[in-house]
């Protein structure tokens, strides 16, 4: 594997080419430092202009736009292109164009200036080098780790299968995920309470479920080489880390889809002992991809004060205490056990049941099922509402459906979108596709617009 890959530390020193290829690295080091001698490292937006130039020099090379003669007309075309309230001076152009000259990045002639070879690659190299950088700081805390695996993946594809190397990118990538996860740890409590997170944990799981076909694509390429067991152990840490970052993500989703449907979902007037001792038990220790909340996610959550008197600068713990008894009270039971009799009846004969059979179709038997099945999804999930909206209606839009029967909040979108699932499930109503929709004003956006174009109408 290593001998089949292109790389400047497994190559001898003698060799010419990898001279040529240090004296490039060392012309945009001269660059970068003719540069600096001007200040350009203390103001950001003097690189970004040095960028820009470049940029219209480049375009010119690929025969995108007319000959560039001089530096003149390179400034004019600068102020053209970008609406710069401070542009820099046909001095400075010139300067900038003397500086290229000087370090073959470009060749200045009679009536033209012409791109060099090494200043083609090395202006593509800055110009990723930016861009990635910008779409790096687009990303939030949890989300440059990430995205930055994926470069890393992407890189590793890029290079790697062209047999150049291009780093030990699968251990890097492995790297950021695992800070990644660090992280997630770090703002799960956070991501809990903040009411607008649910789209932000929705790519986190994505990228998670993304950065993992990502690295078998990339371990699968090393299967049939006598070297693989070198990468052994990073494919089990990697897998591991992957494995970990997905049920940490997924677990979350469920933590937060459970706070928010707690807030609708009417209590009961029967309350089964078994099940809140276990609720109580499974709060101590949950599993990762469980969505029951721990009693600090649980009191976290609460401060977001929701309701009267919720966020308060501690927390209440229930706790009943037995009334006092009063001196009748304690008379009554004193006399009751002295004068208890225990109470004699009859023996009563023993009946024994009679058992019948009965034949039940199949037919008969699959749609009793189907009938439990659909009173257990209702006893879980509100679809009141959407029935009685569809029974009004007969057909309607998805996104009026949805709006019509709770609001334009978000969080009323995602319950009620689970309500239509659950009826199309089991087969209560239909969706089909439809061109013409009508549009909403709502705190929301479809990730995909198309998924609005559908139309629900009920089942006879």
């Amino acid at each position: 594997m290593d001998k089949s890959v292109v790389s400047i530390f497994k190559t001898a020193q003698h060799q010419p080419e990898l001279t040529r290829a240090m004296r490039d690295i060392i012309s945009l080091a001269g660059v970068m430092k003719d540069l600096s001698s001007e200040a350009v490292f203390d103001s950001p937006l003097e690189m970004l202009r040095f960028l820009r130039i470049i940029e219209l020099i480049h375009e010119e090379s690929f025969g995108l736009t007319e000959q560039i003669d001089d530096a003149e007309m390179l400034y004019y075309r600068y102020v053209a292109r970008y609406e710069d309230v401070e542009p820099p001076t046909k001095e400075r152009i010139t300067q900038i164009v003397k500086i290229l000259v000087k370090n073959n990045w470009v060749s200045k002639q009679t009536h033209q200036i012409k791109m060099m070879s090494v200043g083609k690659r090395m202006m593509d190299a800055l110009t990723r080098l930016a861009n990635d950088s910008l779409a790096y700081y687009l990303e939030d805390e949890i989300g440059r780790s990430l995205f930055q695996a994926r470069r890393d993946a992407e890189i590793s594809e890029a290079y790697d299968d062209k047999g150049i190397s291009g780093g030990n990118r699968i251990a890097s990538m492995i790297r950021n995920v695992k800070d990644a996860i660090e992280k997630l740890r770090e703002r799960e409590l956070e991501l809990l309470a903040d009411r607008n997170a649910f789209p932000q944990l929705e790519l986190i799981h994505t990228l998670m479920e993304d950065l993992a076909e990502k690295l078998d694509e990339r371990l699968k390429q090393f299967e049939t080489i006598e070297d693989s067991l070198v990468l052994s152990n990073l494919m089990q840490i990697g897998t591991g880390a992957l494995n970990e970052g997905t049920s940490l993500s997924i677990g979350m989703i469920n933590k937060y889809l459970q706070f928010m449907n707690v807030q609708q979902t009417p209590l009961q007037t029967a309350i089964s002992p078994e099940k809140v001792r276990l609720f109580i038990t499974k709060m101590f220790n949950p599993p990762p991809e469980s969505e029951i909340p721990n009693a600090h996610q649980l009191f976290s959550f609460m401060d977001q004060g929701q309701y009267d008197g919720e966020q308060l600068d501690g927390i209440w713990i229930p706790v009943k205490y037995a009334s006092p008894l009063s001196y009748t009270e304690i008379e009554k039971g004193i006399d009751f056990l002295e004068n208890y009799e225990p109470a004699v009846a009859d023996i009563e004969e023993v009946i024994q049941p009679t058992f019948y059979q009965e034949n039940i179709e199949a037919d008969s038997l699959e749609n009793l099922m189907d009938e439990a099945s659909w009173l257990l999804t209702k006893a879980s999930i509100d679809t009141e509402k959407i029935e009685r909206y569809l029974e009004q209606k007969q057909e309607a839009d998805i996104e009026e459906t949805i709006i019509e029967t709770s609001s334009v909040s978000w969080s009323d979108a995602i319950r009620q979108l689970l309500g239509v699932a659950a009826l199309e499930a089991n087969k209560k109503v239909q969706v089909q596709p439809k061109q013409h929709v009508k549009e909403f004003d709502k705190e929301w956006e479809w990730i995909q617009d198309d998924d609005r174009k559908s139309s629900i109408r009920r089942r006879t």
